[in-house]
């Protein structure tokens, strides 16, 4: 049975590195999330096993189902019989922190449409054509389509939400999200057709519905899982020995205690979840395209990934993860990343450069609207609509990520907790010998049968506490409602006692330990390759090519007429002076046409000549043709303007000062670049470098949405610095010193640079 138990057994690793020989009944797969590393053997369910069970249940008067109860994994392997895989009905899952689960194996038919017809089934089965052979992938796509003549059949099984389904040609159960891994961005701009109506039928069987599901117990199902408790098992036993021997009172005062906090345990338990799913539920309506030019309303509890959906451009809330095709987003992913500073979202690279890119919504989540955020505006500028392509839904998505991580959090090993079972297995062996004792001598004094049992049950109750675990209870709801009275909410109450053992606490520096609000220091411009003294006034720089890049190199938006966007960008724009002009697709493209002569994304005007310096007259408007976000990986941003009356572009670029001067030719970055640098990071300051280029190649709007982001990005001419402060809040300082009286370090988490380490961002700043 163990060499069996053995050949059904899968661990669960990366789905990329499935390629290769493997035998049936084993294969491999890693969930892109902590997940990983998971063993999952496989059971198949036999008739008289089931019914032993159920006779020995009767038998032992219902004990064993306690014990199933207790240990889950120990009923499936009493009842099922190991088997392979692919045969399973029951699964028992490992998880890397020992953890056992139990998942029952689901089927559903697909009808004539198949899993293995699946474009990521079918990029595997291209995968496996190269690493096993022409002659060998042949046959084992005959065996596959035999294998769907016979039985074309979803199985699968939920584990934390996650839905995995046993794909033939792997030999193993793969998260289904593993199914759209490896479509390049070209892929998914293929998709703005749609899907027809059977392929999202099936999608839909093989994905399920489109919801986060946060499952809330009632009140029975709890208090029988909390009363089957071996503490609250034990109280039941001592209760029932004390009243046997008249210690009414004292058992009284027991139950009461275990009742109330109980109760109370039931209650913020039943609560937490209600308030987990109102937060996680979700279904709005949302247009979808299809094939043919049709368009549909459908609920999103219906989406699958490969439908195209229409995003409206008054903004909606996203109901999955999807890659953006055309048009811009401004969105507040708030509810994900805390940060209550708009974002905006372009679409995915296009053209030659999308074939091989493969899409990822980690490293293009600039191009990425995830699932539970509020897209505030969405404004197209290529047709008439504002297009995404669904790439995850329910649990795989962004926001099910979130939930399934309050839901099924990492066990805690807090020594605590091992020290308090030490100490009551240790009183465990001290009453079994005092009720050895107590045995021996009730029995040299000929005392009664009944007496000597209860004398010597009541030695293990006064020595074993059995008001232990009410008692902890209490305490612990004690400090929530503390904590809660702070404004500070537990949704993992064990977890409280964690607190006292905190030595150390790390802070985010930018809106956490400074203010959110940034201001301009100045500027440091060039001249002839060299610093010149700080100017304090952006607005009265010359016009010319620093001006420029102060001016449109950021992402700030118009929201009812206000420009939203990230602070530095903000500031940035304000001390130029400038003001940012959106130009609306029906009457705006015939103005840039006229002006720039190519349709523009925005128009950056200068501010009145009233307001300028008398010497530095600055009239011509600057039109933005595209964006390239903030990226962390990169550490810069960029955009590509067009003045009017010139036929090329020109790139301007700001990130981390040490980044910009990397990708600036070596003549015009000043000698004492390090220097002049670390003269303002060392005072504090956050410091951007500043860069631009002139693009001969590119003349249209057209023309700017097919370059790729590398071949802009590189020859540029170093403008300067632009330099900004972030002073601390006034509660920072207190807070900081009262950790520091508590004995606790204490960390600022941030982008900038130590001394002799300047790897900064944008966005984080170059101070300390």
């Amino acid at each position: 049975m163990l060499k069996e138990a053995a050949e059904c057994r899968h661990r669960v690793e990366d789905s990329s590195r499935l390629l290769g020989s493997q035998r049936p009944g084993y294969g491999t797969l890693q969930p892109d999330t902590d997940k990983s590393h998971m063993e999952v053997t496989g059971y198949q369910t036999k008739a008289w096993r089931v019914a032993l069970c159920h006779t020995c249940s009767v038998l032992t008067a219902g004990l064993l189902l306690v014990l199933f109860h207790w240990k889950p994994s120990l009923e499936v392997q009493a009842k099922c019989k190991p088997c392979a895989l692919g045969q399973a009905d029951w699964v028992i899952i490992r998880d890397r922190f020992g953890q056992c689960f139990t998942s029952r194996v689901r089927s559903e038919p697909l009808g004539e449409a198949s899993l293995e017809h699946h474009p990521g089934a079918r990029l595997e089965e291209q995968r496996s054509s190269i690493a096993m052979g022409v002659s060998e992938a042949e046959g084992s796509l005959d065996t596959i389509r035999l294998h769907q003549k016979e039985e074309n059949t979803l199985r699968y099984y939920l584990f934390e939400g996650m839905r995995y389904v046993w794909m033939e040609q792997r030999q193993a159960y793969c998260k289904v999200s593993a199914l759209d891994e490896g479509w390049t961005c070209a892929d998914l701009h293929l998709s703005q057709a749609g899907l027809d109506q059977q392929d999202h039928t099936t999608r839909r069987k093989i994905y399920g519905p489109n919801l986060i599901e946060v499952p809330v117990k009632s009140y029975a199902r709890l208090l029988v899982e909390e009363v089957l408790n071996p503490f609250y098992i034990f109280q039941v036993f001592s209760m029932v020995l004390w009243v046997c021997d008249a210690y009414y009172y004292y058992a009284a005062c027991i139950f009461l205690i275990s009742t109330i906090s109980l109760g109370l345990s039931l209650y913020e338990t039943r609560k937490q979840s209600s308030t987990l799913q109102k937060m996680a539920k979700m279904a709005v309506g949302v247009r979808v395209h299809r094939p043919r030019g049709e368009e549909v309303v459908v609920s999103s509890v219906d989406l699958v990934p490969g439908d195209c959906i229409s995003l409206p451009t008054d903004g909606t809330l996203v109901p999955c993860d999807a890659a953006l095709l055309s048009g811009e987003c401004m969105v507040n992913e708030s509810m994900l990343t805390g940060e209550s500073v708009p974002v905006m979202k372009t679409p995915l690279p296009a053209g030659s450069q999308a074939a091989s890119s493969i899409y990822s919504p980690e490293e293009h989540k600039k191009h990425t609207l995830f699932c539970g955020t509020q897209v505030i505006q969405a404004k197209a500028y290529v047709g008439g609509e504002v297009l995404a392509v669904v790439t995850r839904t329910g649990f795989c998505t962004a926001k099910g990520d979130l939930i399934s991580s309050i839901l099924y959090p990492k066990p805690v090993s807090f020594k605590f907790y091992k020290d308090a079972v030490k100490f009551v297995l240790f009183l465990a062996v001290l009453a079994f010998i005092g009720t050895l004792y107590s045995i021996l001598v009730l029995v040299r004094n000929q005392v009664p049968v009944g007496q000597i049992i209860i004398r010597a049950l009541d030695l293990i109750t006064v020595i074993v506490p059995p008001a232990l675990p009410a008692a902890m209870t209490v305490g612990t709801i004690y400090a929530q409602n503390r904590l809660k009275k702070q404004g500070i909410f537990c949704i993992s109450p064990p977890r409280i006692n964690l607190c006292g053992k905190v030595h150390l606490v790390c802070f985010d520096k930018t809106g956490t330990l400074t203010e959110e609000g940034l201001d301009v220091w100045g500027v440091v411009p060039l001249q002839d390759h060299r610093f010149l003294p700080i100017v304090r006034e952006p607005r009265c720089l010359p016009a010319g090519p620093l001006l420029c890049c102060l001016a449109t190199c950021h992402t700030v938006a118009l929201l009812r007429a206000q420009p939203v966007g990230d602070p530095v960008d903000l500031k940035m724009m304000e001390s130029t002076g400038w003001h940012l002009e959106m130009l609306e697709e029906e009457e705006g493209d015939l103005p840039a046409l006229q002006q720039f002569g190519t349709k523009v994304l925005a128009v950056m005007k200068p501010p009145p000549e009233a307001e300028q310096p008398r010497d530095r007259k600055h009239q011509v408007p600057v039109g933005i043709l595209r964006r390239f976000p903030f990226s962390s990986s990169l550490q810069r941003m960029s955009v590509l303007a067009k003045l009017p009356g010139e036929a090329p572009a020109h790139v301007y670029v700001k990130g981390a000062p040490e980044v910009v001067a990397s990708l600036c030719v070596k003549e015009t970055v000043p000698l004492d670049f390090s220097q002049v640098l670390q003269h303002y990071t060392s005072d504090g300051f956050r410091v951007l470098g500043l860069g631009c280029k002139a693009l001969s190649t590119v003349t249209t709007f057209e023309e700017a949405l097919q370059l790729p982001r590398d071949s802009v990005e590189i020859n540029l001419t170093f403008l300067g610095f632009l330099v900004m402060k972030n002073v601390l809040k006034p509660e920072s300082a207190p807070v900081i010193g009262l950790l520091r009286n508590a004995n606790i370090r204490p960390v600022m988490v941030t982008g900038d640079p130590m001394e002799g380490d300047r790897d900064t961002r944008p966005g984080e700043g170059a101070g300390h």
